[in-house]
Formats: structure tokens, sequence, C-alpha cells
């Protein structure tokens, strides 16, 4: 298979969400989209009733990614538009295509401004297996949303791209998860800005009193932190516009307000190889829960 920006299409409007989504992407990347409809047969039972047999309920599953394709082809031109069907597991056959793709994108379904979104069961697990980076799209989202106001404060999708969040360890940097973050912001000619979030010292456990100077000399530590990890970064990618944000409090909040001003937020996901199976990890977790914008899961060893 070559490569593609593949996304798992059933129909759903956070999944229409996703496609749209997922083409624009292939568009900026020059790939072909692929639209992959993984049909679950139904259990014998319900296959006998007569208005969700098995015939309907494929004819249904087929129809669903020809007809989005015939959209997509039309609203996005110059994108090669790839339609697959499988059957099987939606979550063990999307992980099994994900394997193939550049890029895998899923939906994930808009809660409320309070609840945040609902990774379903399906991408949380093509998210934990596969090795691949997985972008969720929450349903509602728009082409317009990636980009800045236009002069009226008017949403438009013709002005410039809002900037790409990335979230980093500075203990444990990965080159895989900054390369794809510098990547998403130079294809989107705008700024990357890179949070880190840190705790200060927890005086209360050992009955001490804050201490103010010794607070900033910690912040001042992991901002230097930070700065070293960006450095051969900045030099390697000179007209790339890079914000470093290293701010005290829990890193999954810290991302999370910093997706209300972007374009797309970036985490990682360390591989596990062993028998105690995948994880996704608690501020990746968080994030694709939370964050207003999609989030791109970048699996690294």
């Amino acid at each position: 298979m070559s490569r593609t920006v593949t996304v798992g299409l059933d129909g759903s409007s956070e999944s229409r969400a996703a496609a749209e989504w997922a083409a624009r992407e292939a568009k900026l990347r020059g790939l072909p989209l692929r639209l992959v409809n993984v049909w679950e047969p139904v259990p014998e039972p319900m296959a006998q009733a007569p208005l969700l047999g098995a015939e309907t309920q494929q004819h249904w599953s087929e129809w669903i990614p020809r007809e989005a394709a015939d959209g997509l082809r039309l609203r996005h031109s110059g994108v090669e538009v790839i339609v697959e069907q499988l059957t099987g597991r939606p979550s063990e056959m999307l992980s099994g295509v994900a394997k193939e793709a550049e890029l895998m994108v899923l939906g994930s379904r808009g809660l409320s401004s309070v609840g945040g979104f609902l990774v379903g069961s399906v991408g949380q697990a093509v998210v934990a297996h596969t090795e691949r980076p997985v972008v969720l799209v929450r349903s509602g989202e728009a082409a317009a949303d990636e980009h800045v106001m236009d002069p009226a404060g008017v949403p438009s999708a013709a002005t410039p791209y809002r900037r790409v969040v990335l979230g980093i360890d500075t203990q444990y940097p990965h080159d895989a998860l900054i390369e794809f973050a510098i990547d998403a912001a130079t294809r989107r000619a705008t700024s990357l800005q890179v949070v880190h979030g840190f705790s200060l010292p927890p005086y209360f456990a050992y009955g001490l009193p804050d201490d103010p100077e010794f607070n900033s000399h910690v912040a001042a530590e992991w901002a230097s932190a930070l700065t070293e990890v960006l450095r051969p970064w900045r030099q390697k990618f000179p007209s790339l516009e890079i914000v470093e944000h290293s701010l005290v409090g829990k890193a999954a909040d810290q991302l999370v307000a910093a997706s209300r001003d972007a374009s797309l937020v970036v985490v990682g996901r360390r591989i596990r190889r062993s028998p105690i199976g995948a994880h996704i990890g608690p501020v990746t977790h968080a994030v694709l829960h939370h964050a207003a914008v999609p989030v791109a899961v970048v699996p690294h060893d």
C-alpha cells in the first residue's frame, strides 16, 4: 500500500468531520486519501430481523463510503480518494490499516464545553495499539476552526492557520514527536508553541513555608531545560517561529488551555511491547478528551 492519509468512516457526524480534516491534510501532504469502512457482521439473531438484516446492514455500510467519497472529491479538488471496505471488528481492522498509513484519522464525539469530548473504544484501541501517528478529530470540526478570524471577526478558511501546539517532556524528548509537530507547523506556515508543565515542591507535605525565591529558581531551571531541548531544532529550522512556554501546573491542563487558540495539538505516546499491554498515558488521555481542536498522538520508543 502506498503512503496515504487514512480515515475510518462509519457515517457518524464525527467520522465525517474526520474525513473532511483528513482530506485537507492529504492536500497539505500531497498524498491520497484512503476512506476505510469496516462492516461488522451482525449476530445471527439480529440478522434475521426484517429491518436490521445482514444484507441491509451491509448495503448501508457499502453506500456510506461511496457517498462520502463523491462529496470529498467535489470539495477537495486534486485529492485522490480511495475507498476500501473491510469486514471484521472495527478496532482490529482499523489498527491493522493504520500500520500502512502515513497518518490515521478518526472521529471523537463532542459532549459539551464542560464535559469535553468522548473518544470511543475503537478510537482508544487504535491509538493504543498502532505505531503510526493517529489524529482524533471532534464532531463539528470545520476548516475555518483551524484559521484565525478575518479582519471583521468572521471565521474563514482563507486566513492564516492558527499555531500548532506541542506538548513535551524535557526529561525524555523524542525526535519523532518534535519532527511531526515541526512538519505540521511548516506545512501550515504557522508558528509552533511548545508547552511544558511542571510542579513546584510540595512544601505543605513537609510542613515548610512556601519559598518564592526557590520557586523562581526551579522555574528557571525548567525553562532552561526546555530551551536546551529546542536549541538544535531552532538551528535546523531557522525560519520557523518556535515559542517556548514552561509553566507551573499539570501538563494536560496547560495543553488544553493552549488548544483554545491552536489548529492542532501534538502529544506523544510511549510504545509498550510488554505483556501488560498497550498504554495511552494520563496526559495524552486527558488531552484527547478535553482539547478544543484535533489532537495528533505520535508513538515513540
